[in-house]
């Protein structure tokens, strides 16, 4: 296996066990800021080498160090229930939602819900949306109207690395045009 896949592969583990081990989260290895000790990561076979480069290099900017640099948490996408100490802020008028156009049906019946996850996720613009439809299948984009949102007293948290989360959109705030 080729380094880059070997970083890829470690990069999607090392997403399991920031924000979906629930066996780490009860047990208080995860605290409840999301925040995990690398110390603990280094004994589970990661280097501190491939920590800094998954930190580095990933394209989502997806996690963090501590600012002493001891422990690692994700930035946002989990399914534990922690507080990753976002800041309530107001969001631009649009945000969009990518999506595979095979989950239209249900989007457009039940809204955008954040599923096994804490939040939404929604992207600053179309092009990141594209990508993240992508992974899923044929892309789709859904325009949402925050501003209206906003006003009906939704609210809206900006991760560290740009994605901007809420609990849910209904379909009402969708922008059909």
């Amino acid at each position: 296996m080729n380094k880059e896949k070997d970083i890829i592969r470690q990069g999607k583990h090392l997403a399991y066990l920031l924000r979906h081990d629930n066996d780490a989260f009860s047990d208080g290895r995860i605290d409840r800021h999301g925040w995990r000790m690398v110390s603990e990561l280094l004994k589970l076979g990661y280097t501190r080498h491939v920590l800094d480069e998954i930190v580095a290099t990933n394209d989502k900017q997806r996690y963090e160090y501590s600012s002493d640099g001891r422990m690692i948490r994700a930035r946002q996408g989990h399914s534990i229930p922690v507080d990753v100490e976002l800041q309530e802020v107001t969001p631009p008028d649009i945000l969009y939602h990518g999506t595979a156009t095979r989950f239209l049906t249900s989007i457009y019946k039940d809204g955008l819900l954040p599923g096994t996850r804490l939040y939404v996720h929604l992207s600053p613009d179309e092009q990141t949306a594209i990508k993240v439809g992508t992974r899923h299948g044929t892309p789709f984009v859904l325009r949402i109207d925050c501003k209206k949102m906003l006003a009906d007293g939704c609210k809206f948290y900006l991760s560290n690395n740009g994605v901007w989360l809420t609990e849910k959109v209904k379909p009402v705030y969708f922008i059909n045009d």
